[in-house]
């Protein structure tokens, strides 16, 4: 039997960790063995110095344990931090208790913001890791050591375990039920929860688009407003430093000392978020969005889509669309 402890932050998303735990006791239900002897023991702790956890909803659970008065140094097969807390002093808390608790832990897991947690224990350097797309620019500036990876839903990185957003903690938590028991008791947790065992689209996060922006003021804060809105245009860097009135080699270097990005890459996501705008809200053909946004053809459109999100332009609306999308 597995011990599994999960640590709950006060203040988060609740079904994370009671989505977890619901995962893994379905396992204990479903593997088929004597029911005497279940796959995994789970239980939750909270840092509060009361056991109950608040949620940001406005509900609560009741945890089974206080962090402080839990023994770090207890054999543990796998600990799960579900969140970062609502603030620095609860966060250390865990801090601490983690990185004394992890020689004597098989395998570390953060879900969501509960990667800034880990990492600031030292236990994610040099390791490849992810987290909500929202919080990934800032993991990565916290903690250059680590290996930020933007998009997958998780990471594996021997026996540390990362997950993107929320919900990604099921996705990881089915992997976590592959790894110990095997593909068939997977799949039947995840057929008898009416869950995918791997979701389509590559395992990828889709972050609402962000293109890079500048604090200044002056022709490269201007021309970010203009590419947009003039996507049919020829976006060649040629054309973009002629309008500008520099020269090309010039403004690549001062685009991308403003931005943070080349502005090859600039056109390139400013293309694909149009696009993947008029698939969500718009019933306009392939042919047409991939002529207003830039791409040319739909081939174009579709090799784009397939390298970057790992989804076609159909499967993207598919999964994406508006429901009231004319």
């Amino acid at each position: 039997m597995k011990t599994i402890l999960i640590i709950v932050p006060d203040g988060g998303m609740l079904f994370e960790s009671a989505g977890i735990a619901d995962i893994l006791m379905q396992a204990n239900r479903l593997h088929g063995g004597d029911v005497s002897q279940p796959r995994y023991k789970v239980s939750l702790a909270t840092t509060q110095p009361h056991q109950v956890i608040h949620g940001q909803s406005g509900l609560n659970l009741f945890a089974d344990h206080r962090l402080a008065e839990l023994d770090p140094r207890e054999a543990r097969d796998t600990i799960i931090i579900t969140g970062q807390g609502n603030n620095e002093q609860e966060g250390c808390a865990v801090v601490d208790w983690v990185r004394l608790a992890a020689p004597h832990t098989r395998r570390l897991v953060s879900i969501c913001g509960g990667a800034l947690l880990l990492a600031q224990t030292g236990l994610l350097d040099g390791l490849r890791a992810t987290t909500h797309w929202r919080l990934l620019e800032k993991l990565q500036s916290r903690f250059p050591q680590v290996k930020v990876q933007e998009g997958p839903l998780y990471i594996q990185d021997g026996s540390v375990w990362t997950s993107g957003g929320v919900s990604t903690g099921f996705d990881l938590t089915l992997a976590l039920v592959e790894e110990d028991y095997g593909f068939s008791l997977a799949r039947t947790v995840a057929q008898d929860l009416v869950m995918y065992l791997h979701r389509p689209g590559g395992q990828m996060q889709f972050s609402r688009y962000q293109l890079y922006q500048t604090t200044g003021h002056g022709p490269i804060s201007e021309l970010l407003s203009w590419i947009p809105a003039n996507l049919d245009a020829d976006l060649s860097v040629e054309k973009l430093a002629q309008r500008v009135a520099m020269s090309p080699r010039n403004f690549t270097r001062v685009f991308t000392r403003e931005t943070g990005s080349s502005p090859a890459r600039y056109v390139a996501e400013s293309r694909l978020c149009a696009a993947r705008s008029q698939l969500e809200q718009t019933g306009e053909t392939l042919e047409k969005i991939a002529a207003i946004t830039g791409f040319g053809s739909s081939i174009n459109l579709r090799r784009s889509f397939e390298k970057q999100l790992h989804l076609t332009p159909g499967e993207y609306r598919q999964r994406f669309h508006s429901r009231n999308m004319a």
